[in-house]
């Protein structure tokens, strides 16, 4: 090898180096945008089913079938927004009438009662991870201001969801537009393979986005009852809302439960907090665990056996690696994903023995 190799070699490796640099900065630069054209691929599986209905009973054109689609999309979207800005303000009326320095005294005293009683039996909390002797340290007065921020937060999101609906109407309009683009990136060889596996992929996605529908719709209802059962005003709402953040595994019922005790104790936030609010708080607390137990051991195992074709604890465990990888949008993403690549493994490499016993219920 001559000194000019040498350096062409060289060359050759600095210049690959500098395309992937540039290429990662790129990404990093236009990471909104891709998140706006994953998401509107999302919407548009989810609005599929909406066009083929208007093309297939009303022998709609697909244009015409893609804005009536696009139309009721908004309308939910629009629809569900205005529910949330009642909630704010209210939630926000609510907070501001907080005595903090009452609150932080009655959860203290109320702390005081329940470590006295244990204590008798031998139990101490002072030592556990129930202790909230720390709560004198910290400042009460910032939680009239954290429904405001929300409601600040809501309207910046104004522009992606904007943009989200303008590139979602081209994918529906247009059902080959992401196809076509990701078949430059494939062997021509390998176009045939690639558009079955593309299109079993969007069955199978459509499937377990309808399915994740009904699993909130579910929780919503039940959700709904318990609150109006209870007398938490805006009950509707706050179903809503935490039966929505149930999309996130894991962390999204957690918070959710979290959520829903603190919007149903700042509702009654003017009434005695030993007998009204602990009390709803409670009650609050139980019946979302029965959702949570229906979801769990019903609902979900439905979804996933009849949409991805997948197994629960193949489910799980696909979850937590994606969670463990990437964080909450790596759980958020890991079904799809492990779908998707399970679909394209079992067209390109279907004599494998692992992809096959893995594949063999699609």
């Amino acid at each position: 090898m001559n000194y000019k190799e040498i350096s062409k070699g060289i060359i050759r490796a600095v210049l690959i180096l500098l395309a992937i640099g540039l290429g990662l900065f790129l990404l990093n630069e236009i990471q909104i945008l891709i998140s706006y054209i994953i998401i509107a691929a999302v919407v548009s599986l989810i609005g599929r089913p909406f066009v083929r209905f208007f093309t297939e009973k009303f022998k709609f054109k697909n244009t015409t079938a893609s804005i009536l689609s696009m139309m009721i999309l908004i309308g939910i979207i629009v629809g569900v927004i205005s529910l949330f800005v009642p909630l704010v303000i209210e939630q926000g009326k609510n907070l501001s009438l907080l005595e903090v320095d009452s609150f932080k005294e009655n959860i203290l005293f109320l702390y005081a009662e329940l470590s006295n009683y244990l204590s008798s039996y031998g139990f101490s909390l002072d030592n556990s991870i129930f202790n909230v002797n720390w709560l004198n340290n910290i400042d009460f007065t910032f939680l009239p201001e954290i429904l405001n921020s929300i409601g600040k937060t809501l309207g910046n999101l104004t522009i992606g969801i904007l943009s989200v609906m303008f590139i979602s109407f081209f994918f529906l309009k247009d059902s080959k537009l992401i196809l076509n683009s990701l078949l430059v990136l494939i062997p021509k060889k390998s176009n045939k393979k690639f558009k079955k596996s593309f299109d079993s992929i969007s069955v199978l996605l459509s499937r377990y986005f309808a399915g994740l529908i009904l699993q909130i719709f579910i929780l919503f209802i039940i959700y709904t009852i318990l609150l109006l059962i209870i007398g938490t005003p805006n009950a509707i709402v706050i179903a809503f809302l935490c039966s929505l953040l149930n999309l996130i595994p894991f962390i999204g019922p957690f918070i959710g439960g979290i959520l829903m005790i603190l919007l149903t104790m700042s509702s009654h936030i003017t009434q005695d907090f030993s007998t009204v609010i602990l009390a709803k708080a409670i009650y609050v607390a139980i019946g979302f665990g029965i959702g949570q137990l229906i979801d769990n051991f019903f609902s979900q195992p439905f979804i996933f056996s009849n949409s991805v074709k997948s197994h629960p604890l193949e489910i799980f465990i696909v979850i937590i690696s994606g969670g463990l990888l990437f964080g909450a949008v790596g759980m958020i993403a890991a079904v799809p994903t492990y779908t998707a690549l399970k679909v394209i493994g079992k067209e390109f490499l279907s004599e494998n023995r692992i992809i096959k016993e893995l594949t063999k219920n699609l």
